[in-house]
């Protein structure tokens, strides 16, 4: 059986079921084909990954994974511990979330509308596996960054990506509840924190029960931990930065408490919400608001 027909029949046997995507993909077809190719280390870019001959033996190995995907709503980017990101491949498991953040877009972008220079100091906080400051480090050769988390076993894996792109001159890592060790300003922080309430994060489908909860949920409706960040990010920013905070679906409960403020929500081209700029300027300006 060719590749391309082996995952049309994956795709069958997941659209038969009630899966969620939610990371990384959006329907069964794709679902099927990150398996696939990944499973088989296939390049997704050529036309002879999709007419190449699948084996018996590796048909009997993903059709393990595709049970898995199935009975225990398994996501597939842990299934084959890796993951995708602003178009760079990361080791991804359970240490961290799946990475699915819409601030890729705004990286490969250099977050066109909102920088007019290339930032030289980055803080990825509450950085997971790292995706996110690894990507920017990328997109800027110059840069320094910097990826924080209170997770000793987010920052063991991110160390791991790092190494996997090479990195270690210029990306390091710190363990850190938010700012609390933080010592240095940055021309860019980028801020992906837990903003999940505990009754939203007990109502998602299964497939988010294997991330870890300490990524996800944040008390106050989902927004005491950007609040926090808000709050305090000012003193950690140069005076011409910038502070990229995504909140997701909390934006229209962070829209509705702070209405007097001017917020900067962000568009995107490739799909994504809950992504805010704001000025150093800003955040002292309104500092008093976020206590």
């Amino acid at each position: 059986m060719r590749v391309c027909d082996y995952i049309n029949v994956v795709a069958a046997k997941f659209s038969a079921q009630h899966l969620s995507y939610g990371h990384g993909t959006d329907n069964p077809y794709d679902e099927a084909s990150f398996l696939v190719y990944a499973k088989l280390n296939l390049d997704f870019n050529t036309e002879e990954s999709a007419t190449r001959s699948v084996s018996a033996s590796e048909i009997n190995q993903i059709e393990t994974l595709v049970r898995m995907r199935i009975i225990n709503r398994t996501p597939v980017a842990y299934l084959v511990g890796r993951a995708w990101f602003a178009g760079r491949e990361y080791f991804c498991d359970s240490r961290a979330l799946i990475p699915r953040s819409p601030i890729a877009e705004l990286i490969q972008n250099e977050f066109a509308g909102v920088l007019d220079f290339a930032p030289q100091q980055i803080l990825d906080l509450c950085c997971g596996g790292g995706c996110i400051g690894i990507a920017a480090a990328i997109q800027y050769p110059r840069a320094q960054v910097d990826l924080v988390d209170i997770s000793e076993d987010a920052l063991a894996l991110s160390k791991k990506n790092i190494t996997l792109h090479n990195l270690g001159s210029r990306v390091q890592t710190s363990h850190s509840n938010l700012f609390m060790k933080v010592s240095k300003k940055f021309d860019l922080i980028l801020a992906n924190p837990p903003y999940v309430s505990s009754e939203e994060c007990d109502a998602l489908p299964m497939e988010y029960g294997h991330e870890p909860r300490l990524g996800l949920v944040s008390d106050d409706e989902g927004l005491e931990l950007p609040m926090s960040i808000l709050k305090d990010a000012e003193r950690f920013l140069t005076e011409n930065g910038v502070l990229i905070l995504e909140v997701g679906h909390s934006h229209l409960v962070l829209s509705e408490r702070l209405k007097d403020i001017p917020l900067l929500w962000l568009e995107f081209g490739m799909g994504g919400e809950g992504v805010l700029a704001i000025r150093r300027a800003e955040l002292v300006q309104y500092k008093a608001r976020f206590v």
